[in-house]
C-alpha cells in the first residue's frame, strides 16, 4: 500500500512556519518510506494526509494541523514498530530528568537549611535525563530504529 500525495501547496504570503511544516512533513514521510511498516500504519498515515489535504482554514491553523498530525504519526509508528526520530529519547528523558530534578532540589535546599539550592535539582536532573536518552538514541541506531530526520517541535 502506497502513501497518498501530501497536496498542500507552499504559502505564497511568506509564512515560513507552514513551509517548515510542509517540509517537514515530506521528510518525515520519505524517511518512513524506506521502512516496513504495518497495514495499519499506512492506513494511519493516509488518513492524517488525506485529512491536512481536505484543510480549509488559515494558515497558522493548517501549520498547526500539520504539527499536530506529525505528533500523530511518529508516535503511531513508535508504538507499533519502535521506530522514533533522531534525539528522541534524549528530548524525553530530558522532560523527565527535569520534573524529578525538581524534587532533588527541595531536598537540596531543606537539608541545607538554604532555598537558593532549590533549583540545583533540575540542572542535576536534566543532565542525568540527557545522558540516559543519548545512550537509548545510540541503541536505537544501533539497531536501526532510528530514522536520518530530527523533529523539531
Amino acid at each position: 500500500m502506497k502513501y497518498i500525495a501530501v497536496q498542500i501547496n507552499p504559502s505564497q504570503s511568506g509564512y515560513t512556519k507552514l513551509n517548515n511544516q510542509i517540509n517537514s512533513l515530506t521528510n518525515i514521510l520519505s524517511a518512513l518510506e524506506k521502512r516496513s511498516l504495518t497495514e495499519a500504519d499506512i492506513e494511519f498515515i493516509n488518513a492524517q494526509i488525506t485529512l491536512l489535504n481536505e484543510f480549509d482554514g488559515s494558515e497558522k491553523a493548517l501549520t498547526k494541523n500539520i504539527r499536530n498530525s506529525i505528533r500523530a504519526i511518529l508516535k503511531q509508528v513508535e508504538k507499533s514498530v519502535k521506530i522514533v526520530p533522531k534525539g528522541y529519547y534524549r528530548n524525553l528523558y530530558m522532560a523527565i530528568g527535569i520534573s524529578f530534578g525538581v524534587p532533588f532540589g527541595v531536598v537540596f535546599s531543606s537539608t541545607l537549611d538554604n532555598m537558593a539550592f532549590l533549583g540545583v535539582g533540575i540542572p542535576i536532573g536534566m543532565t542525568i535525563g540527557i545522558v540516559i536518552g543519548s545512550q537509548m538514541d545510540e541503541k536505537a541506531r544501533k539497531e536501526g530504529r532510528q530514522l536520518n530526520i530530527e523533529v523539531a517541535q
